[in-house]
């Protein structure tokens, strides 16, 4: 495994992060394939609005992959389970100290299974709500009151959670917001324009936040 850790490490020296977003895929039976037209239309708003340049079609990466180290961002969701085995832990975590960044989007009902799978890639940590101070909160557009939010699902307020190493964010877990909702064609929830772009402003500051962390 030393082995492992070593080779990525040295892949993502030599070739460096691309500058694109990838779906991470994941087991445990939860649907990490649902809202499709998602990230597209997020990478679409940051191209226009943030000066990035990145494919308008995200790849999928499984967990266990090397192909994770290609990218500076993987965004993931879902409704359901979330399993890492001992591997995909390890790779995971690998990526992230590597300077890799994990956005998390909890489409309804991920939350307790995210809580465990997380405690395998970072064992002696538990999330921490982030202050609505974090500058992921005015990375390119101001909330200053934290996470907006998007649909209702429970009623509960929006949080945003992470896990850190050495002082920099490199997971974040948004709950009981639901962007990737919000990111969606507008026909998919009928959400109202001004809705949709708080959760685009929201999304292009986790870019921006990843790209330049």
């Amino acid at each position: 495994m030393k082995f492992k850790l070593i080779l990525c490490f040295c892949l993502c020296s030599i070739f460096g992060f691309s500058q694109d977003l990838a779906v991470l895929k994941y087991k445990g039976g939860g649907d990490w394939y649902s809202n499709p037209t998602a990230l597209p239309n997020l990478i679409k708003f940051c191209n226009e609005n943030i000066g990035t340049a990145m494919n308008t079609k995200p790849e999928v990466v499984e967990a266990g992959s090397i192909d994770i180290f290609q990218y500076p961002m993987l965004h993931m969701t879902g409704h359901g389970n979330v399993i890492f085995d001992d591997a995909e832990a390890e790779n995971i975590r690998n990526y992230l100290i590597s300077g890799g960044f994990l956005h998390i989007d909890d489409n309804y009902g991920m939350q307790p299974y995210v809580v465990e799978a997380l405690k395998k890639v970072f064992p002696n940590q538990e999330l921490a709500e982030l202050p609505n101070t974090h500058e992921i909160f005015s990375a390119a557009f101001q909330f200053k009151d934290g996470l907006p939010k998007i649909h209702e699902h429970d009623g509960k307020r929006p949080q945003a959670f992470g896990l850190y190493h050495e002082d920099r964010l490199v997971v974040l877990f948004t709950f009981e917001s639901d962007l990737g909702d919000g990111w969606e064609d507008q026909e998919v929830h009928n959400d109202p324009e001004d809705v949709r772009l708080k959760a685009l402003k929201m999304g292009a500051n986790i870019v921006k936040y990843a790209f330049e962390h």
